[in-house]
Parts: structure tokens; sequence; C-alpha cells
């Protein structure tokens, strides 16, 4: 268990991709805090879950990813009572679908808020945290749209491809702290967030749901099959280990050679 005394806060985590990132976490000994909406009693669940998981404390903390005061508070929280955090993961994501000409100017303010700003404010709260200790991992969730875009996707796209920038500065800012900052960018990875867009990708494209996944969602990934939440959650373990220090300012693809092309 690599990861016993460490704690790690992860965004987004109250399923999909994040919770795979915090069982992974909790399966190495880390103390986590996980983050997110839904059912309070299945919230309540899969925390009990990574509390005897990891042997040590998994906390949840609702922290509203639009407001920094709350991100704040969440790292503050963390320091008190896990300790850290040593290892932060920005992965809460949310996504909006439509031409940029019909395109909600909330919608658009709610996703650079979400997907890409709040990054900005966890990782100014926990970087000095981790200066501190001369040991820190900040991994981020992009995805293959930090690299290529999609048709009616503006505000996601931009978002992602901030995230990518955001993580090569980070990294060249803590590069002799013993801190390592990554970002990870996944295909299409069958998530919540991933289904929820299929309607509207229905309605922009005037297309069936199995036509959105076949010749939408898998056709740009040449080995038509999605990723899954644990490859992703696999490699941000990796990202953690000592034998990956060297590793920093890096956007890995998890793409299934989408980004080849």
């Amino acid at each position: 268990m690599f990861l016993k005394g460490k704690s790690a806060i992860i965004t987004g985590s109250t399923s999909g991709i994040g919770l795979a990132y915090a069982k992974a976490f909790a399966a190495e000994g880390a103390a986590v805090m996980i983050n997110g909406f839904g059912d309070a009693g299945d919230i309540e669940k899969e925390r009990a879950a990574l509390e005897a998981m990891s042997g040590t404390k998994a906390l949840y903390d609702a922290a509203d990813m639009t407001k920094p005061d709350r991100i704040a508070a969440m790292v503050a929280r963390c320091h008190s009572e896990l300790g850290g955090p040593d290892i932060i993961v920005n992965n809460a994501g949310i996504q909006f679908v439509s031409p940029i000409e019909d395109f909600p100017a909330e919608k658009f303010e709610a996703i650079l808020k979400v997907n890409l700003t709040s990054a900005w404010y966890l990782a100014r709260a926990a970087v000095p945290l981790m200066k501190a200790a001369k040991w820190g991992r900040i991994i981020s969730t992009a995805s293959a749209h930090s690299l290529i875009a999609s048709p009616d996707k503006s505000a996601y796209v931009m978002a992602k491809h901030g995230i990518a920038g955001f993580t090569k500065t980070i990294a060249l800012e803590t590069a002799t702290d013993g801190i390592t900052v990554n970002c990870i960018s996944p295909g299409y990875v069958w998530t919540p967030l991933v289904e929820a867009q299929i309607p509207d990708t229905m309605k922009a494209r005037g297309l069936t749901r199995d036509q959105v996944i076949n010749d939408v969602l898998l056709h740009a990934q040449p080995t038509k099959e999605f990723v899954t939440s644990e490859q992703c959650a696999a490699l941000a373990l990796f990202l953690c280990r000592d034998e990956a220090k060297s590793i920093t300012g890096a956007n890995i693809p998890v793409d299934g050679g989408w980004t080849a092309a």
C-alpha cells in the first residue's frame, strides 16, 4: 500500500472516473476526500466502502466547484482532518452540446467554471501545502478534446484545452518542489456524463441513440471500444508512484488511438 500516510482530494468523484480514482487510491492506503453531487445514501455507501478499503479515513465534501471559497474550504478541511492534501485530482466536469449560435451563455459560464477554473482554484489552495511537504501530485482529467475538437462542443473543448495549458504551466512552476503535474486525456468513457450528452447530440445532429454511440462516440476511436474508468484510474495511480516522478507537464491520451490519426 504505497500511498499509506498520503491523502487525496478527487473532485467530481461520487461516480464515474472520479470514483474509480478514489477506489484506486484507497486500495493503496490513501485517505481520500470525495466530492460531487448525488443521492446522499449512495454517497455515504461509497464513502464507507472507501474507508473500509483504505483502512483509514474517507470523507465526503459537497463543495460547489463554481465557488472558489468552497474549494479553498475543502482543501483546508482536508488538511485539518486528513493531512496534506498530497494528491489532488481535478475531475469535476459537466457538458452541454449545441452549435455556438444557440449555446446558452449560462451553460458556457458553468462549463468553464466547473471544468477549468475550479482546477486553478484547487491547485492555488493545495500547492503551498505540497511545497511545504516537498511532495505532491496534481492530476487533471482532460479529454481527447484537449488535443482535438468536435462540433457543437465549443465550451467543453475550450475548457479542456485550457486544462492542458494549465498542466504545463503549473508543472514548470513546481518542477523543483517534488511535485508533478499531469493530465490524462481519455477518449469516450462510458460514464453518466457521456450518457447524459447522448440526447443533446441526437437532437443537434438528428440521429438515433445507436447512431450517436456507433457513428459519433466510437467513430473516432480505432479500437471501437469505450475506455474504462478503471484504465484511467490505473494511470493516475502510476503517476503517483516514485517511478513516475520524472513525468510532469504531460498530457497522456487514453483514447483507443483517437488522437493518433
